[in-house]
């Protein structure tokens, strides 16, 4: 297990990942051997022109193998020629120039390569370092209102309190076949964390966070060819935005990285997805200082410039970057400017980054009401799909206001969770949506559209899923329901935090987990009966628990058995034994694991 991140200043050990690591001057003259290789376009990062680059920012080239790259030169207009290292990316292709000291604020950066570079001038471009307005200030866990009944207590487990989820229409044969339900709840009211769900609405795992954390886009994903567990955590700020780092386990729920963005932000709870190259894909919020259009004329205002970053996981280095503020005007959004100037201006407010198939990525702002098609080698903007400046005409009922996990799902159809519930409200209730995208006649057109009933309105956060079996499950985000429909809109399954809890996003998959804990065990005696309480954190394979019980720690025998019931099972002794164990069994009797003997109390 290791912790993955980009440290502030380059480690010596990492140069020793890249034969080719340099140590460059600012002053070096381009080698004549690297014109000859400049024929292969490279991306770079910040974009040629950008203008919210960070101070810490590191200069990233992809395309090329680190040991074509040649000299490069980095001058910044205030702070003059730089030093730095350059690391090489772990896939070969390509590297990042990490700066000896941070730029200035303001500042114009040049630099010179021997490389065709997108969007530069014979190998040479610039990018403007913003002006950077602080941290978000944070909001800590706001609990949910305590009601009865809802968080889950556990007998051999009492340091887990998670949040009570209930089902209130029983998952249908094939929605259970589905799989589990993988959900985070986000208000407590005792403990916040990712936790799996079974069809029916028993607990499988649960993991509480730090206090003060929450988890949210709990999800399965693939790494290095193997199912892994993943979620971010951290804190929330008031401007619903988050302020941590994004977490691989694996599935005996062991920690197999932390993966931290980088260039002076940190991850955010809107995405984390590992792409189909092993990298992450991660959102984040940068506070500027920003000249906002007025009726006064232009006026300087902290703005929230929205940040999508590939991190290459085992370096931590940057692969690619987009900064709304370079390609979506302020003007683009519906959200009114804070009357308060000290209040950051979340005009955009990102909350979903897809990496697809032709290596554009998909981009979904909230406060724009839009989804961009941009560019992976420049981004570029390629298409907008709603808002003010809609590259499709949207037919009858595909519009969508304040939306969440935009997906494209095929070369034609997209999914979204569509709020519409702002504030203001634009709709009477919250939807999933499945549109058909026409690029050649660039029009928008409703697939199908999935309504809880009775109606439920979201403010904010939700998503839908696409089911391998056509079916939709809808997370209903700042409403504690998650509903699944089938193709034709009918619910086949529904459920919902006992409370009036919030979860960021919802998914069901098939899972098997197999934990390297033991099982755990608890005891209670009323009226001279004991009652043995079992559970595993976890494993799905557990089918039976055996009691082992005895006069002493050392002669134990089986004295009863039952099947698994949900989370934990309590089994009722006939006679009373003085030491007691729990045996886990699998479906064909195997012994799975044993727990340790305590004494009944």
């Amino acid at each position: 297990m290791s912790h993955l991140q980009r440290p502030t200043r380059p480690h010596r050990g990492r140069l020793r990942l890249a034969a080719s690591a340099l140590f460059v001057c600012a002053a070096a003259v381009l080698a004549s051997a690297a014109v000859a290789e400049a024929a292969t376009p490279v991306s770079v990062f910040p974009v040629p022109g950008g203008h919210v680059a960070a101070p810490s920012t590191q200069i990233t080239i992809r395309g090329v193998p680190a040991s074509q790259i040649g000299a490069v030169s980095v001058v910044g207009s205030q702070s003059g020629g730089h030093t730095g290292r350059l690391v090489g990316d772990s896939d070969g292709q390509g590297a990042s120039f990490i700066p000896s000291k941070p730029f200035k604020a303001g500042e114009t950066v040049t630099v010179q390569t021997s490389l065709d570079v997108v969007g530069g001038n014979a190998g040479t471009y610039s990018f403007t370092i913003a002006n950077p307005a602080g941290a978000i200030p944070l909001a800590g866990v706001r609990p949910a209102p305590r009601v009865r009944n809802d968080i889950t207590r556990f007998v051999s487990r009492p340091d887990l309190a998670p949040a009570a989820f209930t089902v209130t229409k029983r998952a249908s044969a094939s929605a259970a076949a589905g799989g589990d339900l993988f959900i985070g709840a986000q208000h407590g009211p005792v403990q916040n964390g990712p936790m799996i769900v079974g069809p029916y609405g028993g607990l499988i795992w649960f993991q509480n966070v730090p206090h003060n954390d929450t988890a949210t886009d709990f999800n399965v994903q693939t790494y290095q060819g193997k199912k892994v567990l993943t979620w971010w955590q951290g804190n929330v700020s008031f401007a619903g935005t988050g302020d941590g780092v994004d977490e691989i386990y694996n599935s005996s729920y062991q920690h197999i990285a932390t993966v931290k963005a980088a260039n002076g932000v940190n991850s955010d709870l809107h995405e984390f997805t590992i792409t189909g190259q092993n990298t992450a894909l991660v959102t984040a919020y940068y506070p500027v200082i920003w000249n906002v259009p007025g009726a006064k004329g232009t006026t300087p205002r902290i703005v929230l410039d929205g940040v999508v970053q590939e991190i290459d996981i085992p370096t931590g280095l940057v692969l690619f970057q987009w900064d709304s503020l370079d390609h979506v005007p302020v003007t683009a959004s519906y959200q009114p400017i804070p009357k308060n100037t000290g209040h950051p201006w979340d005009y955009f407010h990102l909350n979903s980054a897809q990496l697809i198939g032709n290596g554009d990525v998909i981009i979904s702002s909230r406060d724009t009401w839009a989804v961009y098609d941009v560019s992976h080698q420049s981004g570029q903007t390629v298409w907008t799909l709603g808002g003010k400046a809609s590259s499709f005409k949207m037919g009858n009922g595909a519009s969508f206001a304040f939306q969440h996990d935009a997906r494209l799902v095929s070369p034609t159809l997209m999914t979204v969770f569509d709020d519409g519930g702002g504030p203001p409200a634009v709709h009477k209730q919250s939807r999933g949506l499945t549109l058909r995208l026409d690029t050649t006649h660039m029009t928008a057109s409703l697939v199908r559209q999935d309504d809880h009933a009775p109606p439920v309105l979201s403010f904010y956060e939700g998503s839908d899923q696409l089911l391998r079996n056509g079916d939709s499950l809808v997370g209903y985000g700042s409403q504690p329901w998650v509903t699944e429909f089938d193709s034709h809109g009918k619910t086949v399954f529904d459920g919902r935090f006992v409370d009036a809890n919030t979860c960021y996003r919802a998914y069901r998959y098939q899972w098997t987990g197999t934990p390297t804990t033991s099982p755990a065990i608890g005891t209670r005696t009323s009226n001279g009966k004991t009652t043995v309480y079992a559970s595993w954190n976890g494993a799905t394979a557990l089918a039976r628990w055996q009691v082992l019980g005895g006069s002493s720690p050392s002669k134990l025998s089986v004295v009863a058995s039952a099947g698994k019931a949900a989370f934990e099972t309590p089994i009722a002794l006939r006679r009373h034994s003085t030491y007691v164990a729990v045996r886990a069994l699998d479906s064909r009797g195997h012994v799975l694991a044993t727990s340790h003997t305590v004494k009944s109390s």
